[in-house]
């Protein structure tokens, strides 16, 4: 199993707008295009709730709140629970899910996500869990960098983040800068 994977479908799924079914629709990958095809209207509000809970986790992580974190993932484990099962076609196909069959839509996603991001909790510690530090942005992601000092979603958060500093500091500098002409003192007269 790609724990990794399934981690990322839980960054997927906060990251994601659920406005109505076609967002949740676009949440989908097309390896997973029959979920996307049998998602339903009632699978919409599970997935809003899931949403919120696993934002939640990324939110203690960023703020060093391990038990919080474990307590959620604990909880989302138990109303998603991993029950697998070999999948395939043929004997070079097999792999594995997370749920057994005839499962809904939403329970075989959430049991994926919350399971790759409990395996990812206890491989990395939840100081892995991100909050994009741009606070136009607020996406989350999973800290894969060597040292842990990962800040912002993607490069393009980065960057947007480094030249507003950038132009911010370049603009206090110039205020700083311009002074107020003082009146000279009045020259007075050598006797």
């Amino acid at each position: 199993m790609n724990f990794d994977a399934y981690a990322r479908t839980g960054v997927d799924l906060v990251n994601a707008r659920l406005d109505d079914l076609d967002d949740l629709r676009a949440l989908f990958p097309d390896e997973n295009a029959w979920m996307r095809d049998e998602v339903a209207e009632r699978d919409l509000a599970i997935f809003r709730r899931a949403q919120k809970r696993l934002r939640d986790i990324f939110e203690y992580g960023t703020t060093g709140r391990d038990a919080d974190a474990v307590t959620e993932l604990n909880a989302l484990l138990e109303a998603f629970p991993v029950q697998p099962r070999i999948s395939g076609h043929d004997s070079s196909d097999w792999h594995m899910h997370v749920t057994s069959r005839g499962a809904s839509v939403s329970a075989e996603y959430l049991a994926g996500a919350v399971w790759g991001l409990s395996v990812w909790l206890c491989e990395y510690g939840s100081a892995r869990f991100g909050v994009c530090a741009d606070e136009r942005c607020g996406n989350v992601y999973l800290d894969t960098s060597s040292n842990c000092c990962r800040r912002f979603c993607s490069e393009r958060c980065a960057t947007r983040s480094h030249v507003a500093a950038h132009r911010a500091r370049k603009r206090a500098a110039i205020g700083d800068q311009v002074t107020v002409p003082t009146q000279p003192e009045p020259l007075t007269p050598v006797s």
